[in-house]
């Protein structure tokens, strides 16, 4: 009975998620939903990843164990060394040789190893930091360097997954349903941290450093556990196409290189990737500080606004879907992003002097609403732009600029807020304030993004074939 009723659950699920789940309908006979599905789980254990050290960590540091802001934003911000190399990894698993025919599975498993490490070492150094235990007479830098130590190896681990873990999405299914595909596995990532978010807030709710180990610990084990499962018959062992590899000259990275970025527009693109980035991320390690010390919001409670967050861009990505299916043009949507974004930075900056908590919420899920738009439509660029043979090298492109944007952003945040705590005794400025000032750099960023690629949606526009644009002139999704 048990058995049947679970059959005819998921028969029920697969029959309506193509209407309900965006991106659903890239699942083929082929490749059905449950395999994509499956795989996603990836996405899910880099989504824990980011709300652990993001939302919740970052608060904790800064103001439960009064680690400056400007370590804890170094710290996150270390994951920037690996950034860039994701378009390297993107290139070799793109020609990757194996005797058994695999080219993403390896790197995959790497990365979860990576972040296994790192969650391993992440506990003790908290214990050290915290003085919980007998651990209180360590040394206070055996602990911020094991700290550093652990962010690196999650950061590290979570780009190498994402990044092959995408490339394989896209081996999965035919050329056209690419952005399609990507867009399920973000899709994926933001309900994990949605997920996550609210699993951490409840675990969290009666905070202690020994919850918190036990909270770590247990993300350790769920994300080796479920990245083995999600690659698990993904790609298919195929040794006549090793040993095809194996005699065919592949460009080198550098070729390879040059002709992705000699595409038309593609600079423009990464450009404009870099610019929204900043303009988005720059808030990532400010936030639940700033709900607490602004606003007097427990450490469950700001660990919870990653969820709040979330779900902002996953509506953002759900809306981006519908409007580029419907023949939005990518770069103009990203200017739609970025000009949701501006207003709901504002709300947050005017939040402590007028309404209060309402109005933060409501700017916080502004913000990721305008990201989740500018996220997809940014990488359906890079996807569209690039040629069908380099799609690891044009992902990962797309990953290390955004990914070291934001290292560089959370590191600049971290450190601007620092510098004008460090005046608040000369200035006298509200406790607000120092966060206030990086939230209104974060709107310059945007409006540099509504700027810089106008021209390229116009250009955009003008290259459509003419029968798409008589079609698009009556579609509410050309209207810039």
């Amino acid at each position: 009975m048990a058995f049947n009723f679970r059959n005819m659950a998921v028969r029920k699920l697969t029959h309506i998620a193509p209407r309900y789940l965006p991106f659903a309908d890239v699942a083929t006979k082929d490749v059905p939903l449950s395999r994509l599905l499956r795989l996603s789980l990836f996405q899910v254990t880099v989504g824990m990843a980011l709300v652990l050290l993001v939302g919740t960590l970052n608060r904790v540091m800064i103001v439960e164990l009064a680690v400056p802001a400007t370590l804890v934003a170094g710290m996150l911000a270390l994951p920037l060394i690996f950034a860039p190399l994701r378009t390297f990894i993107g290139y070799k698993s793109d020609t990757h040789v194996s005797a058994l025919g695999w080219k993403r599975v390896p790197f995959i498993w790497k990365g979860t190893l990576y972040q296994f490490g790192g969650f391993a070492i992440m506990p003790f150094a908290l214990l050290v930091l915290s003085g919980y235990g007998e651990a209180v007479d360590a040394p206070r830098w055996i602990g911020l360097a094991s700290a550093a130590l652990a962010f690196l190896l999650v950061g590290a681990g979570a780009h190498m997954v994402q990044t092959t873990g995408l490339a394989l999405a896209t081996d999965l299914v035919a050329e056209e349903d690419h952005p399609k595909v990507v867009g399920l596995m973000y899709v994926m990532l933001l309900l994990g941290m949605v997920v996550a978010a609210l699993i951490y807030g409840a675990l969290l709710s009666n905070y202690t450093p020994g919850r918190l180990i036990q909270v770590i610990q247990g993300t350790a084990v769920v994300t080796i556990a479920f990245n083995l499962f999600a690659i698990w018959k993904q790609e298919s062992r195929n040794r006549e196409r090793a040993a095809q590899m194996e005699h065919t000259v592949q460009p080198s990275f550098r070729q390879a290189w040059t002709h992705l970025v000699a595409r038309p527009g593609m600079i423009r693109i990464l450009v404009v990737i870099a610019l929204g980035t900043f303009g988005f991320g720059m808030a990532d390690v400010l936030l639940e500080p700033y709900g607490a010390q602004a606003l007097g919001l427990s450490v469950a409670e700001t660990t919870r606004l990653t969820a709040l967050l979330a779900a902002g861009t996953l509506l953002g990505f759900g809306a981006a879907s519908h409007l580029l299916g419907a023949g939005g043009v990518p770069l103009r949507l990203s200017r739609i992003g970025a000009l949701i974004g501006i207003p709901g930075f504002i709300a947050i900056v005017v939040s402590p002097v007028l309404i209060g908590i309402p109005l933060f919420l409501l700017g916080v899920f502004a913000t990721g609403v305008g990201a989740g738009l500018f996220g997809h439509a940014t990488l359906t660029a890079t996807i569209r732009a690039a040629p069908s043979d380099q799609t690891g090298l044009s992902l990962g492109a797309w990953g290390a600029v955004q990914a070291s944007c934001a290292g560089i952003g959370v590191a600049l945040a971290g450190f601007t807020r620092d510098v004008l705590v460090g005046l608040e005794v000369l200035a006298g400025i509200e406790p607000h304030t120092p966060y206030n000032i990086v939230f209104m750099i974060e709107i310059a960023f945007l409006a540099l993004v509504v700027l810089v690629a106008a021209p390229v949606a116009m250009a955009a526009r003008r290259r459509r074939p003419a029968s798409q644009l008589a079609d698009t002139h009556s579609n509410p999704v050309e209207v810039s």
